[in-house]
């Protein structure tokens, strides 16, 4: 029953409350200035000394002339060094020759005058002990003996007891770490389904059988759920795969088929508006079937092995191909900071085309001049792109990753594309644990951001 979340949650929270209930009912015990009754040995003493006491005072007639002054010179015989005495008559007049503490023998015989069980009770640095039964003229006189302290309890610890906010803040900060680990035992479940959930969303649908195990039964069975979920995923993911490529292929057919047609008609009856236009559209579906089998391959299918490389030797053929095109085309390609000699751990192939990709669509769009740079952050490299052609609107900029995604603006509708290569382009750099993304370039047109994670030795 106890590996019901509910069940333990509320046993947890009981325990809570019972361990901070006995911590405020016990800890004012622990305060050595509250009243504490005498030992037999130290009632024995006081007992003794009061009979002597009595003793003398046999010899002092009621009626004499002050007779309580020799009260006083008993009391100096037989009161020890640092020690004073105390009587008290039976109408509560204090006989005493030290009158700097009355306060104090006041304050204390109202809350200790039972002579069979007398007390103690401390004052700063002074205890004050009593009541001891002192018979004289036939009527019961109390005595209290005040004497330094033999146990004094530091200033900061009495602030603490005298002050109950401040006393119940120390114990929440003392049982703080226990409260802590109950909390984490109870949260280490949740943190383990979202470190597995968090897996999920970049892509890596691996099963985890220990979220089968761990935690109290609610959390075992979305665990349980949770992997029945990535079996799904996995076989959905499995049939789509055969999907993409099904599809590309039974296309590729009758594709082939028209453009063998198209080159027939031309040669029978010559060029025409009519047999062109066939022609590109032919040549826009075979791109674009080419692309959607690309990305079934990087998604689904990809056997290329991730290998370390570093970083200009890596992106020098991409750099060079990019600076001839430029030359041919009559556009201005400029490099602003060059590749370093770090090393990326990546899938080199998928990632020179993604970077390759992203350079043509920048040549396509801008007008004049693209430029690119690569700068190292601590264990990131970034790498921007940006052209100077019409760009893309501010709501459409996360959207151009997304496959078919076409924008609203001229620069993706003139081109006639599918709306597929950025969405490859997404694909590659995330499978080496990277990230992409769209901004507006400081010269006007679209600025790509690409990060990638420096190889750690």
């Amino acid at each position: 029953m106890f590996d019901r979340l509910t069940i333990r949650i509320f046993t947890l929270f009981l325990l809570t409350i019972a361990f901070f209930l006995m911590l405020v009912m016990l800890l004012p015990n622990f305060d050595s200035r509250n009243l504490t009754y005498l030992a037999n040995k130290e009632k024995q003493s006081g007992n003794i000394l009061a009979k002597q006491i009595e003793q003398e005072l046999i010899n002092v007639p009621k009626t004499s002339f002050r007779w309580w002054m020799r009260f006083i010179v008993v009391m100096d015989n037989y009161q020890k060094q640092e020690q004073s005495l105390f009587i008290i008559t039976p109408n509560k007049q204090i006989i005493t020759a030290n009158s700097n503490y009355i306060d104090i023998v006041k304050n204390f015989n109202e809350i200790s005058q039972n002579i069979d069980d007398p007390a103690k009770k401390i004052y700063d640095s002074h205890e004050i002990i009593g009541p001891f039964l002192i018979n004289y003229s036939n009527e019961k006189y109390q005595l209290y003996i005040l004497q330094s302290a033999s146990d004094i309890q530091s200033q900061f610890v009495n602030f603490i007891f005298d002050h109950p906010f401040l006393l119940l803040s120390l114990t929440m900060l003392v049982s703080s770490p226990f409260l802590l680990w109950l909390s984490w035992s109870i949260a280490k479940p949740a943190w383990r389904l979202k470190q597995a959930a968090d897996q999920v969303a970049k892509g890596n649908l691996q099963e985890w059988p220990e979220l089968e195990k761990i935690g109290p039964s609610e959390y075992k069975a979305t665990g349980a759920s949770f992997n029945h979920m990535l079996r799904e995923l996995k076989r959905m993911q499995g049939l789509q795969q055969q999907l993409f490529s099904d599809i590309s292929h039974e296309l590729r057919t009758p594709l082939t088929r028209l453009q063998l047609a198209t080159s027939l008609l031309r040669r029978k009856q010559g060029e025409s508006k009519e047999v062109e236009r066939i022609n590109n559209e032919a040549l826009k579906l075979d791109a674009m079937i080419s692309d959607l089998l690309s990305l079934a391959r990087q998604q689904y299918d990809n056997n290329e092995i991730r290998e370390l490389k570093q970083i200009d030797v890596l992106f020098k053929s991409v750099l060079d191909n990019a600076v001839f095109e430029a030359e041919q085309i009559g556009k201005r390609f400029s490099i602003g900071s060059n590749p370093s000699n770090k090393m990326i751990l990546c899938h080199p192939i998928a990632l020179c085309s993604a970077l390759e990709n992203v350079i043509r669509n920048a040549f396509r769009y801008s007008r004049n001049q693209i430029v690119i740079n690569f700068v190292v952050h601590q264990q990131h490299l970034t790498i921007t792109i940006d052209d100077d052609g019409p760009g893309v609107r501010d709501e459409e900029l996360e959207q151009i990753f997304r496959p078919f995604y076409r924008t609203s603006q001229a620069r993706d509708r003139q081109s006639g594309g599918a709306g597929l290569g950025l969405a490859i382009v997404f694909n590659s750099i995330t499978r080496d644990n990277g990230m992409v993304k769209a901004e507006k370039s400081h010269l006007g047109g679209l600025r790509i951001v690409i990060v990638l994670p420096i190889y750690k030795n």
